[in-house]
Formats: structure tokens, sequence, C-alpha cells
């Protein structure tokens, strides 16, 4: 799941824990990966982690590459969508985000670290 606010807000990041929950219906051992940021050690955000049967995994303090996939992928983001272009409206935005990761990023753009298959493929194959 992902999500889009004027500030990065404990509200915004559960409600965005609480949505990836609801599509994805994890079963089993489940571990979330974050970096540090003091919204993902929030009491808040441990306690629905809790809730969820969640074990929280944190990137060590300065070390970006423990984080790397995200970092890599936000790279990926900015480079093929975000520099470049203006965009009109916060609508317009989010159309665009959503339009990139639900429908290209995850669907059908090959990643070499996966085995040139795109998360939706390499998720079935490891079912």
């Amino acid at each position: 799941s992902w999500s889009l606010d004027k500030s990065r807000t404990m509200e915004v990041t559960k409600r965005t824990l609480q949505n990836a929950v609801k599509k994805r219906k994890p079963t089993g051992d489940l571990m979330l990966h974050t970096d540090r940021g003091v919204e993902y050690r929030g009491q808040v955000y441990q306690k629905v982690l809790k809730q969820q049967g969640i074990i929280h995994s944190l990137s060590r303090a300065g070390k970006c590459t423990d984080n790397a996939h995200m970092e890599s992928f936000f790279h990926s983001m900015k480079t093929e969508v975000i520099r470049g272009n203006v965009f009109k409206s916060d609508k317009e935005l989010r159309g665009t985000l959503g339009s990139y990761i639900n429908k290209y990023y995850n669907v059908s753009r090959m990643h070499s670290g996966i085995s040139y298959c795109s998360p939706i493929e390499y998720e079935a194959l490891a079912a």
C-alpha cells in the first residue's frame, strides 16, 4: 500500500499499514522492514504491528543500505516519473503515482534483482 499526504504523520503511516493489511490479507509470519523514521518507532504504530502479528525490522542507524530495495524504488520513481514533470494538482500527482506503482512498477516493470520478473510475477513464483 502507499499513500501521499502534505506531511508525514503517524496517522498517515498507520492508515497506510492498515490499508496494506486489509488489501493483502497476510497469513503466517510477516516481517515489515522500515527505515528509522520516527513515525515507524512510535507506540501507536508498534501497537498496530503487534495487533496484526507483524514483526518489525528496522534499518541500522546511518545504514541506508539496509533499506536498499526501497532506496532503489524511490530512485526509479523519481527518475522515471517525477523528474522533468510538473503536476498541476495533488489529484494529478496521485493519479500518476498510482498508475506508476499499481499498473507499471509492480505489474510489468522487470527488475534485475528478482530474475528480470515484475514483483507480481516474482511473488507468484515464490508462492
